[in-house]
């Protein structure tokens, strides 16, 4: 790999390394220190999340405009000055400006982190980008942990560990992102407008396969969420659920050599959708060992599960959405796919804390398993219609 790539890399890992300090704590900090209902901390969540939407919609286009290096120094200047503000005022009001102020400026930042990646190594192709991946789920399982670690003296400190996991971030972008060279084919591209699309069926069909992928999201974001907050009243200890994140992230990147054996399996190789039912009902599985649980060995079992239903639902989502894009609109159905995933941890904390402030956990997990299940469906039947299509499309071809 070139040596502009791997500073995208150690910067990637810095940055989510910050970042997760603090995401896996919020609905803790919200609830437990600050006073508030869970159906509130959902909504400041979601605040950060609609922030973090849009920041990634003007880092793409700052990006197009200004280049990667600029985007991504405001976006870093943004989240440190809002952190610092974090470091100094935390009560309720001043913590939702700050939070969903840092989620606009870390939004910019992504953007422009993958573009420059797929420039600096283009014929790396998709290795760039698992590269980027990688550091960011090194960055989760590292911040993760030491985020309970600091927590457990005091949440001032996480604060300031924040601000200065952005600092370094920004003395990394600032001296050696600046001589990255970046090329996009903007101009090309726009010549080539792509042809007005008759028909939708794959459209549609992208559409129905993300209805099961926002359900996902809703359920996963839950353990960011309720269920952080039902960890403490177990009396589950911070450091103790921090360091589930660490082996989420742990086994992402450990665990990608074993995942790729056993999808070699000729049944499910070929097969994406079997991969992410496959994935659902894995779902399914820890969220019902999660509802059991009443000591930390039976959250753990729950998140190692998770996870790998997680590293089978994910990445195959948008494999299956650049399948059915049509040609030039590859960037327009990934969008779909990712607005969906964001959609779904916007509605995610708000709809678990509802569920839980009237119903109690027990109700989240039977209702989240539902969710599930609908998502199966939708998955499984997603494509009937391209297959009838298909089918008809080789009839006509026969009778001719």
């Amino acid at each position: 790999m070139p040596r502009s790539l791997w500073l995208l890399i150690i910067g990637m890992a810095v940055n989510v390394t910050g970042s997760s300090f603090l995401w896996p704590l919020n609905a803790i900090y919200i609830h437990e220190h600050l006073g508030k209902t869970l159906s509130i901390s959902g909504i400041v969540l979601m605040l950060n999340a609609g922030a973090t939407v849009i920041g990634n919609l003007f880092g793409g286009f700052l990006f197009d405009k200004i280049g990667g290096y600029k985007s991504i120094l405001l976006g870093i200047t943004i989240t440190v000055v809002s952190f610092t503000g974090l470091s100094f005022w935390h009560s309720f009001l001043p913590y939702v400006i700050f939070l969903t102020i840092a989620g606009f400026g870390s939004g910019i930042i992504f953007p422009s982190m993958y573009a420059m990646a797929g420039s600096v190594w283009k014929e790396g192709g998709r290795r760039a980008f698992n590269a980027i991946y990688v550091a960011q789920n090194l960055g989760v399982a590292i911040g993760a942990s030491l985020g309970g670690i600091v927590a457990s003296y005091s949440f001032q400190f996480i604060f300031i560990a924040n601000t200065l996991m952005y600092v370094i971030f920004l003395a990394i972008a600032s001296m050696g992102y600046r001589t990255i060279q970046t090329t996009a084919n903007l101009q090309s591209a726009a010549r080539l407008e792509p042809k007005p699309v008759k028909d939708y069926t794959k459209l549609y069909a992208l559409l129905i396969l993300c209805i099961g992928y926002l359900l996902c999201w809703v359920g996963y974001v839950q353990w960011q969420a309720t269920i952080s907050t039902y960890t403490q009243q177990l009396n589950i200890s911070l450091k103790q659920y921090s360091f589930l994140w660490t082996i989420n992230g742990a086994l992402i990147v450990l665990g990608q050599p074993f995942l790729n054996r056993a999808l070699r399996i000729k049944a499910i190789e070929k097969n994406v959708k079997s991969q992410i039912v496959i994935g659902m009902l894995i779902f399914i599985i820890s969220f019902f060992i999660a509802a059991k649980a009443e000591a930390f060995s039976g959250f753990l079992t729950a998140m190692i599960i998770l996870t790998v239903g997680e590293m089978l639902v994910w990445p195959a989502v948008p494999t299956i959405a650049d399948k059915l894009a049509p040609k030039g609109r590859e960037g327009f159905y990934q969008g779909i796919v990712n607005s969906t995933a964001t959609g779904g941890r916007m509605i995610g904390p708000i709809l678990g804390g509802l569920l839980v402030d009237l119903y109690g956990m027990s109700m989240l997990f039977t209702v989240l398993i539902f969710l599930f299940v609908i998502a199966i469906f939708t998955t499984i039947f997603y494509d009937r219609k391209l297959a009838m299509k298909s089918e008809q499309k080789v009839v006509s071809e026969v009778s001719h």
